[in-house]
């Protein structure tokens, strides 16, 4: 089986960089999405070559992965459009040779891991060859809902003035419920975004409870719980 999103490490690697997943079945591109998401990188999921190539041609691409098992894999080097922009790639293959996995599709350099795949070792290949490729780093990397910042540079938050003491899951945590303001997000989502697997009812709403003391001790509330549904992050009088 894939490894878990345990895998990760609990500082952000990446710093915005934009990643294309082209993974046909949905638990791969969720698992990869979720890791990636939570180490920093900005994640385009798409399910055939054809997307893919669509992708490719409208906006820049810093890396892609893509599951060398796509149907329509071996159609991609004959479609291919112009492709300015020479990204990296990462393969995820069940085979040793790279030579007979993917077509050329107009991309940069490549690398590749085995199927099933370990989630660090994704991550390690995909930062070295950001790090080969020079990829840009934007200068903001700060997250931010009215007074609540958080910024992947440093690992850091703060609410106005006040600097939030956060554990690695409280910080995983709150960047999940940033990222997804306004949007209600299940106990399973959340275990699975913050551990890589379900932990149970209590072990999430200590973690919830944890956060709220500090993150809404002093201010309006932003966490909110949706009975039955699951907790979002957003002002009250926004969702009225």
């Amino acid at each position: 089986m894939y490894g878990s999103t345990r895998e990760k490490p609990a500082l952000a690697r990446g710093a915005g960089q934009h990643l294309l997943i082209i993974v046909e079945e949905p638990d791969v591109a969720e698992l990869l999405s979720t890791t990636l998401e939570l180490a920093g990188y900005r994640i385009s999921v798409v399910g055939t070559g054809v997307e893919a190539l669509a992708r490719l041609a409208e906006r820049r691409i810093d890396l892609v992965v893509i599951d060398a098992a796509l149907p329509d894999v071996a159609s991609l080097g004959r479609n291919r459009p112009a492709v300015v922009h020479r990204p990296p790639v990462l393969v995820l293959t069940a085979y040793d040779s790279l030579d007979r996995l993917v077509p050329e599709m107009g991309l940069g350099e490549r690398d590749y891991v085995t199927k099933p795949f370990r989630v660090a070792e994704v991550l390690a290949r995909v930062e070295v060859l950001l790090r080969g490729r020079g990829a840009g780093r934007p200068r903001n990397t700060a997250l931010e809902y009215c007074d609540l910042v958080l910024d992947d540079t440093l690992c850091e938050a703060r609410r106005g003035t006040r600097a939030l003491d956060l554990t690695p899951a409280e910080y995983r945590l709150l960047r999940h419920l940033l990222v997804n303001a306004h949007r209600v997000l299940t106990k399973e989502q959340i275990g699975r975004y913050v551990w890589g697997d379900f932990r149970g009812d209590n072990a999430i709403e200590q973690l919830i409870s944890r956060l709220r003391r500090k993150v809404d001790r002093d201010a309006p509330a932003l966490i909110h719980t949706r009975r039955g549904f699951g907790y979002w992050l957003g002002r009250a009088d926004a969702e009225s």
